[in-house]
């Protein structure tokens, strides 16, 4: 994957670096719009960049009841939740502020407690944000485009 963005990169570079700096942030802004729809997109179907499916939630040992059957991450998909940042040379999507602490323990599948002073669990790894080959074709032909438009 880090080899098909460095060739994705060397061959944008180019391109982008003979637009002016406002050209190139609303190509920015244009270009992480649509990631943030395809991460979206990808988390609200639960999966992984590379197509694998999420790894179901499990049920902590002693606690009784059923683990609710909907949709996991409903609100972290959010554009409340999803922000782009982007400036003339970068566009980056991802979560800012008190939520970054909880994608972040589901993105690597790190140690956390489960509620405030309760036990602590080892989560399942689930990428929530991420870049597939469908996204580098969508980034190349949106800098396409947005050259053509230009000229």
């Amino acid at each position: 994957m880090s080899d098909d963005l460095q060739q994705l990169e060397s061959w944008l570079t180019p391109l982008i670096e003979k637009l002016s700096p406002k050209e190139r942030r609303v190509l920015a802004r244009a270009v992480a719009r649509d990631l943030r729809i395809a991460n979206r997109n990808r988390i609200k179907a639960q999966t992984n960049p590379d197509g694998t499916p999420y790894e179901p939630r499990t049920q902590l040992r002693g606690r009784s009841g059923a683990i609710r059957r909907k949709a996991m991450f409903t609100k972290l998909r959010t554009a409340k939740y999803l922000k782009i940042k982007t400036t003339a040379d970068a566009a980056e999507v991802g979560f800012l502020g008190h939520i970054n602490r909880i994608a972040r323990v589901h993105h690597y599948g790190l140690r956390d407690r489960v509620e405030k002073g309760g036990p602590q669990h080892q989560y399942a790894r689930r990428e929530l944000v991420g870049i597939t080959p469908a996204d580098s074709e969508r980034i190349s032909n949106k800098v396409i485009e947005h050259i053509n438009l230009k000229n």
